[in-house]
């Protein structure tokens, strides 16, 4: 069956950076083969971005006039597409677009927002109605003079006709880009969003339709807090840091939010969550049962799920012993680096191992072991292996250090006036004694692994590469991946800590970032020389590499690098120590109370 015809339009002003995305759009779709047309508006006397944008809508009427059997997409100039997906071209809706700042169908709030669709991309059919929606908008902006842009025009229009239109709504893990959210089965992102900063220029200045959302308490509070600690010194800006991390307040200030639709549904996930926590498997049982007889498990209960079953599993250990351990936990359902922290110290304990969330503020005894977390150790910490990911941080100097990850972090922590570190090593890297595995004959293939923050990247993979995916928490999972890992040639990952599983099995790894993506991964990078530095092995810094590898030589990105076995027995050594004091120190505690 032939594709529905398609004309993509935008338009653009005559500066450089305008004109030079113009440019680069129309080569992009003409290596697409999708006909378009692309128009050089002047500014006139007296304009500002505002009145030109409001020209949009006459020009995409015109686009529509001129094309009347096809279907027609507008496109801001500084937005790509990586390809033009079947269910966006061959629509058989009037109208199709993202929701509004590119929400999935759950968080619509159409109530709270002042406009439906995102104006950056969207298309309209050559249907009656599809054509409706925009001789409305383009009539409203010819007789209004309402200082108003394009988006409003195309609102007004919706609000007027959507009763009668047909309409799909773009998933949001159709966009490339930094999200929780992420395409799956068989549909990637295609969208890369572009901005230019004059929509916040104009916040304000334009006429928008009533929204009933409120700013929140806690969201001026966090932006007052940042502007204040951009105004201070570097000195006082990191007491003030580690003063905030420590009573908890970088945590009430920066914890999720959750739009509550369905309270009992949520009661239920909540329910299995607490119970994983503290390790209660009657009560588990109990609310998964009442979810399961009321409701469908979507995907992000099916992910609330999973991490309940990994809490469980730790918290439940049949043990009279219990300690507590800090780690991140998120985003559900667990980043595999993550949660290698309960897996490293369950090998060196049979206590239970109870969930200490890595922000809140707690006088108890707790660990800090793996990952870059040492911003927020506490003065009740015992660290074990912890990193940093900067080091314009202050850290806690009465915490109890056994080890940190390397002689960077220790130097931060020398700096802050704290003791003088000297063992060292990432607990993940004894991961071999953690999880023993056999390396045999090989698959012949090549494994491809990213850090979660770069699933959305339109990656295309040679033939002989397989993708794994880094998102798990149950030991069950873990262990399954790391099985397959070992039986791969050599691994290419932008996941630091499936790079140190790979140097504690012996797997080739060549470690990569991605182009125009250098910086999704949190901090300054010194991370990675850290561990090497503690590991005692070379340094491996990411290499940029383009999203398009189908032609690219990966074997010359890999390193055969190995830990020694005397680091990690030295390792497994500072773990084993980390958990008697910490141990000793909850007794302690306890026979106080």
């Amino acid at each position: 069956m032939p594709h529905r015809d398609v004309v993509v339009c935008s338009f653009h002003t005559p500066d450089e950076y305008y004109a030079g995305h113009a440019r680069e759009l129309a080569q992009q779709l003409d290596s697409l083969g999708v006909r378009y047309e692309l128009l050089e508006v002047e500014k006139r006397e007296g304009d500002d971005w505002a009145d030109i944008t409001r020209r949009k809508i006459g020009f995409i009427h015109g686009v529509c006039q001129r094309h009347p059997d096809s279907m027609v997409i507008w496109i801001d100039v500084d937005c790509r597409i990586t390809h033009l997906p079947d269910y966006v071209r061959d629509t058989t809706a009037d109208f199709i677009g993202f929701q509004r700042s590119f929400r999935s169908p759950m968080q619509i709030g159409y109530a709270n927002r002042t406009r439906f669709w995102e104006p950056s991309f969207w298309g309209v059919a050559a249907s009656p109605l599809g054509r409706k929606l925009i001789d409305d908008a383009y009539a409203l902006e010819q007789r209004s003079d309402l200082k108003a842009t394009d988006d409003y025009f195309l609102e007004e229009a919706w609000r007027a006709n959507a009763h009668n239109l047909t309409f799909q709504m773009i998933s949001s893990t159709a966009i490339v880009r930094e999200d929780k959210e992420t395409g799956d089965a068989g549909r990637p992102p295609f969208f890369v969003f572009g901005s230019s900063g004059n929509v916040a220029e104009f916040k304000g200045k334009v006429v928008q339709h009533g929204s009933k959302k409120k700013v929140g308490a806690r969201k001026k509070m966090l932006a007052q807090a940042k502007k204040i600690e951009a105004s201070l010194p570097d000195d006082a800006r990191q007491r003030l840091r580690r003063l905030s991390d420590t009573v908890g307040i970088t945590g009430a200030l920066t914890a999720d939010t959750v739009r509550v639709i369905d309270p009992v549904r949520a009661t239920c996930v909540g329910d299995m969550l607490s119970a994983g926590m503290t390790g209660d498997p009657i009560a588990f049982a109990a609310a998964r049962k009442k979810f399961d007889n009321a409701y469908i498990v979507g995907p992000a209960e099916d992910a609330s799920f999973e991490v309940s079953e990994a809490f469980l599993e730790y918290a439940a250990r049949d043990s009279p012993l219990s300690l507590r351990l800090a780690w991140w936990v998120k985003p559900f359902p667990g980043n595999f680096g993550d949660w290698l922290s309960p897996l490293a110290v369950a090998s060196a304990t049979s206590a239970n191992i109870k969930f200490q969330n890595v922000t809140d503020a707690t006088k108890k005894p707790h660990l800090v072991a793996l990952g870059s977390i040492g911003r927020f150790i506490k003065p009740s910490s015992v660290v074990v292996g912890t990193g940093v990911s900067t080091t314009d941080l202050q850290l806690a100097t009465k915490a109890t250090y056994i080890s940190m990850r390397g002689p960077i972090a220790a130097r931060v922590l020398r700096a802050s006036g704290g003791p003088a570190v000297t063992a060292f090593g990432d607990p993940g890297l004894a991961l071999s004694r953690f999880v023993p595995l056999e390396r045999a004959a090989t698959n012949g293939r090549v494994a491809f692994v990213r850090h979660f923050t770069h699933r959305p990247i339109p990656m295309q993979l040679p033939e002989h590469v397989d993708e794994l995916d880094v998102r798990m928490s149950r030991r069950e999972d873990i262990e399954a991946f790391l099985g397959n890992l070992v039986q791969y040639d050599y691994v290419i990952t932008s996941a630091m800590h499936v790079m140190i599983a790979c140097q504690s099995y012996g797997i080739p790894c060549g470690l990569v970032t991605f182009e125009g993506f250098e910086d999704n991964v949190h901090g300054e990078g010194i991370k990675y020389e850290d561990y090497a530095l503690g590991a005692d092995v070379e340094v491996a810094n990411p290499q940029a590499v383009p999203f398009d590898l189908r032609h690219s030589d990966l074997s010359v990105l890999v390193k055969d690098i190995r830990v020694s076995e005397a680091k990690k027995d030295e390792v497994q050594e500072h773990l084993r120590a980390a958990v008697a004091t910490v141990l000793a120190a909850s007794s302690k505690q306890k026979s106080k109370v």
